[in-house]
């Protein structure tokens, strides 16, 4: 594509040639993409963030009403990369055209619902509390508070989501709307998608008269930009979404400096789905076409993938795990994302297949996986017992599998949920009896995740104004936000009280009308 140069965004301006190269690559083939993509050198971080920092002063004042609009450029600017930004996907990302147009438009739109929230004010959370001189035994000051920016916001896109999440993803719109410049990392399995995106953005920059450090986008395929980029001084908060291990190196390392700064990390969920004895009897068939779709859903590679399902031991749960793993078995292999994704989900099922107890229901087929880095459905069960003894259960396969928990009933199920970590998201299927036998459930869930869905599957996450995704560790390195939605702003914020402030020298919004 002759608008990719595989060159870094270091404000208005384009990265060198640097040493370190790279290409992306088509998961379905393995095939590599021109063109080669430079690593972003010390240099060029550094002057990156020297830019956001010099531009956050002027940014984080810029009327709301400008930062809307510029939001909602970036939006029509994307839109306006047509089928070259979705073939890119496509090639980069092995996920079909119909996924790609979707991202698209989730995109877009979560980019202008930030502009509409912060048009309506809302988001800053203005309170205004008059003096009260007379008040006894001591006067009352005049005290006003709003929320404002935190400078420099880091955001590290991940594999999985090529536009949603990545370089004009739910960070980015939400620093943004906050009055943050962003410095992306760009991610190195979608690097010519992040390149066509992050220059529509430098071209609303451009367009809406902002400063050019509000937006740089940096290529690397290894740790050094990453870790340059947390450890740099003029960057204030971290954005993230990818694995454990990584968003856990990233809080560390962030807490490490002389100035600690938070790390807000979506990181690691297996998302438990609770089948309850009403449901299964009344509509197990309609279950296991759902949860089919859902573990499948994206060759699995959601953070919402229902890895985990706990229902009733007897012959209900026997013929539910027979007609699940049929349809898995008919399932195609597809490819996968990456090479190291690919491996990491052989190593996973590997991890389950050894582990005492676990009866494996179904092997990936090898058929279809000789190009690219394909990968097929696989299905596992093990006893609750089993499974609350072995820490190596827990831990998320990212990947098409969900390992089926027998549970002697409804008590021991939530006994399993409060072995578990903290998740994303804890899905119930239940009938009317069920609710009315089992009043606490709901209540014990709310301690585990962010979402709790009923009667429903976990994939598929409204970007709204109510959503959470989110929830305890290791979900996220913080369960008090959540990084989809509207909420999300409020990462990249901090609140600040005005106390005593003569009417003109108070910020427009917490004056007296």
């Amino acid at each position: 594509m002759d608008s990719l140069k595989g060159l870094s965004f270091i404000g208005a301006r384009r990265g060198g040639a640097g040493n370190q190269l790279f290409r992306g690559t088509n998961p379905a083939t393995g095939e590599e993409l021109a063109p080669d993509f430079h690593g972003a050198t010390a240099e060029e971080v550094d002057r990156a963030c020297a830019l956001a920092g010099e531009a956050f002063s002027v940014y984080r004042n810029t009327p709301v009403e400008k930062r809307a609009a510029f939001l909602r450029e970036i939006a029509a600017e994307i839109e306006s990369l047509g089928d070259e930004l979705l073939d890119r996907f496509v090639s980069e990302s092995g996920l079909p055209a119909g996924r790609a147009e979707g991202e698209r438009g989730r995109t877009c739109g979560q980019l202008r619902l930030f502009a509409d929230f912060i048009e309506s004010g809302e988001w800053s959370r203005s309170v205004i509390e008059p003096g009260d001189p007379e008040r006894k035994p001591m006067p009352k000051p005049d005290t006003r508070l709003r929320y404002i920016g935190v400078g420099p916001v880091a955001v590290f896109g991940p594999a999985n989501f090529p536009l949603a999440f990545s370089v004009a993803g739910g960070d980015t719109a939400s620093a943004l709307a906050a009055g943050c410049p962003v410095v992306v990392k760009a991610h190195s399995s979608h690097p010519g998608t992040g390149e066509l995106v992050a220059l529509a953005i430098s071209r609303a920059v451009e367009t809406i008269g902002l400063p050019e450090g509000v937006f740089s986008m940096l290529f690397g395929s290894g740790r050094e930009v990453g870790t340059a980029l947390v450890n740099h001084p003029e960057i204030q908060a971290v954005g993230f979404t990818g694995s454990a291990k990584a968003g856990r190196a990233l809080f560390d390392l962030a807490a490490a400096r002389p100035h600690p700064i938070p790390v807000f990390a979506e990181m690691s969920s297996i998302n438990p789905v609770l089948l309850l004895d009403g449901a299964l009897a009344e509509r197990g068939d309609a279950i296991v076409e759902g949860l089919y779709g859902s573990v499948t859903l994206g060759v699995g590679q959601f953070c919402t993938n229902p890895g985990l399902v706990l229902l009733p031991d007897g012959s209900a749960a026997a013929a539910f795990a027979d007609k699940l793993k049929e349809k898995l078995a008919a399932h195609a292999a597809a490819p996968m994302l990456n090479a190291v994704t690919c491996a990491a989900y052989g190593d996973g099922l590997q991890r389950l297949a050894e582990t005492s107890g676990v009866e494996c229901l179904l092997s990936p087929s090898t058929e279809n996986e000789n190009s690219g880095f394909a990968a097929a459905p696989a299905l596992f069960r093990v006893s609750a017992s089993d499974f609350s003894a072995a820490e190596t259960l827990h831990e998320e396969v990212f990947g098409p599998t969900t390992l089926l928990v027998s549970c002697a009933d409804a008590g021991e199920m939530e006994r399993v949920v409060r072995t578990l970590g903290g998740q994303l998201s804890v899905t119930v299927h239940a009938s009317d009896s069920d609710v009315a036998a089992n009043e606490n459930l709901i209540s014990n869930l709310e301690a585990k995740a962010g979402r709790i869905v009923f009667n429903g599957f976990p994939t598929g996450v409204e970007v709204c104004r109510s959503m959470v995704h989110g929830g305890p560790y290791p979900a996220t390195t913080d369960s008090r936000f959540t990084s989809v939605g509207t909420q999300a702003i409020y990462r990249f914020c901090r609140p600040v009280c005005y106390q005593d402030f003569p009417q003109a020298a108070l910020p427009p919004e917490l004056r007296d009308l």
